[in-house]
């Protein structure tokens, strides 16, 4: 059954708004942050903005060269530790190690992730977009739960997309094993999974004071698009021929700045006190989606289903188990 709770607040936010309008006046001296992939894209502009609020900023990556310069001249409150979310031991082995430094996590945001990447498989023959951008980011948090539960008020954060609109959770066949693989349907269960993950911890939390949010960030150009060849951003009308962003599009688009600025809204805003589950965009809780809503905009019943939502996170731990 869908939830009926997505209905918009009127945040006085909105799609173009910037870091530094959400974050201003907010104060997170003393709070210890989390952004997986907070060092490039609206991952690393979501880490400035915390540090810049005062918070300590642990950011697991992949690239650890990579990160560290991008990560350099943010200042001593940021540290990188070595994670690869299609690895789990490299995931537990992360978590144990900000566990063994820090007793309480005040803000957790699941940023990391891969889309339209060629079939690929990993851990038990997994898909690699479902495995990396939500079996990761499962087992991560659910690592971290006791010290989100320490914080008195933890916040977690899923990054979705709008994609999450090409497909519910293909519950007959999640990893492709039995059908052809098709790159963008994998990238929409795996942002609907997302979604729904986000659904489910806040469910499963909400006695321990830990809210979890999902968002779709806006349409913004990062090193997300690096498995895309130009002639098929070309062909998706994201870019024209020469490479630029088509006029029609630029005030659809938003910069990265403005691309984390949900996240951080999510992850801060003291309008979302009362709230939970909920998927966001554009710095406010997104409407149910209807045959009406725009193409890329609000949220379809299968992201916002509460049974789908506890379904998939025990068929996650089922995964996990059998690994």
């Amino acid at each position: 059954m869908a939830a009926g709770d997505q209905k918009p607040i009127g945040s006085g936010f909105g799609a173009k708004s910037t870091a530094a309008d959400i974050m201003k006046g907010v104060d997170l001296s003393g709070k210890t942050a989390i952004v997986t992939g907070g060092y490039s894209g609206i991952g690393l502009e979501t880490t400035k903005a915390l540090v810049a609020a005062g918070a300590e900023v642990i950011v697991p990556v992949r690239n650890r060269q990579k990160a560290d310069e991008n990560l350099a001249g943010i200042g001593a409150a940021v540290e990188s530790r070595q994670m690869d979310l299609g690895d789990l031991a490299s995931v537990q082995n992360c978590a144990a190690e900000i566990a063994g430094n820090h007793d309480k996590i005040h803000i957790l945001i699941n940023n990391a992730g891969i889309m339209a990447c060629p079939e690929t498989r990993i851990g038990a023959d997994w898909e690699a977009q479902f495995a990396t951008n939500h079996i990761g980011h499962f087992v991560f948090t659910k690592e971290l739960v006791p010290y989100l539960k320490n914080a008195g008020g933890a916040r977690v954060v899923c990054l979705s997309s709008t994609a999450h609109r090409r497909s519910p959770i293909r519950w007959d066949d999640i990893h492709f094993r039995n059908s052809e693989y098709e790159k963008w349907e994998a990238y929409g269960q795996s942002k609907t999974a997302n979604a729904l993950f986000a659904r489910a911890l806040n469910r499963r939390m909400a006695g321990d004071g830990v809210k979890a949010f999902s968002v779709h960030p806006g349409g913004i150009m990062t090193p997300l698009q690096r498995h895309l060849e130009t002639e098929e951003m070309v062909a998706l009308g994201w870019i024209d021929e020469t490479g630029e962003v088509p006029d029609a599009l630029k005030a659809f688009f938003k910069t990265p700045e403005q691309g984390c600025s949900t996240t951080l809204w999510c992850a801060t805003s003291e309008a979302l006190n009362d709230r939970g589950g909920e998927y966001c965009e554009d710095c406010d809780i997104a409407q149910l989606a209807s045959k009406a809503s725009p193409r890329y905009f609000h949220v379809a019943e299968w992201a916002a289903d509460d049974d789908a939502a506890m379904r998939l996170w025990e068929a996650t731990e089922e995964m996990v188990l059998a690994a």
